[in-house]
């Protein structure tokens, strides 16, 4: 069966959304995140995304089956944790289109779906009219006990996207890691790229 890929926007997603939160789910409690999240949660984070201006969902399908997805919002549309950071650099944050997550479960990747999430969620923020896009990835150590031996980051994959990163320009999330007994919190970096280039 072939891969398909589709952009959805307001409410569309929502019968979606158990089977995208139990991907999440899956795939975050992978390194580097390590993310031990629950349905509860997610759902109601995800019903974000069907509320949301200018919010997208890009969900990619298999046979059926939702195998990987990409959300993104207006930054204004985030919590002071992450958009702070930005409105502290001077940015008008009202002209900055913020890439939530991606992902993938790992037998799809490495087949385009990757450069799909971002050309689509790009386009999307382009034709609304901002001019800036951004995510943030977390920051683990090369010496961190869980990061498996062949683990790439994915640095490359975004530079050639076009993308940033942007030094020193972080902000913090708490959630609890796979086996530990409670929430810390944890530094992620900014990457961004012009979207009127």
């Amino acid at each position: 069966m072939s891969l398909s890929v589709v952009p959805f926007t307001g409410p569309s997603a929502a019968e979606h959304l158990p089977a995208i939160a139990r991907l999440r789910i899956r795939v975050f409690r992978e390194f580097p995140y390590l993310y031990d999240g629950n349905m509860a949660y997610e759902e109601k984070y995800l019903q974000h995304f069907l509320e949301a201006e200018d919010a997208i969902v890009v969900v990619a399908f298999h046979a059926g089956q939702v195998v990987g997805v990409s959300t993104g919002l207006p930054l204004a549309g985030e919590p002071a944790t992450v958009r702070t950071p930005w409105e502290q650099t001077g940015e008008q944050v009202s002209g900055i289109y913020y890439f939530s997550e991606s992902v993938l479960l790992p037998e799809f990747r490495g087949q385009g779906i990757g450069r799909r999430f971002f050309t689509e969620r790009e386009a999307w923020a382009s034709a609304r009219g901002y001019g800036l896009a951004t995510f943030c990835a977390v920051v683990r150590p090369e010496d961190h006990p869980r990061r498996p031996d062949d683990y790439q980051p994915l640095d490359d994959f975004w530079r050639h996207r076009g993308f940033q990163m942007c030094p020193g320009l972080v902000c913090e999330m708490r959630w609890q890691d796979v086996g530990e007994p409670a929430e810390e919190t944890k530094v992620l970096q900014f990457w961004a790229k012009n979207l009127r280039d």
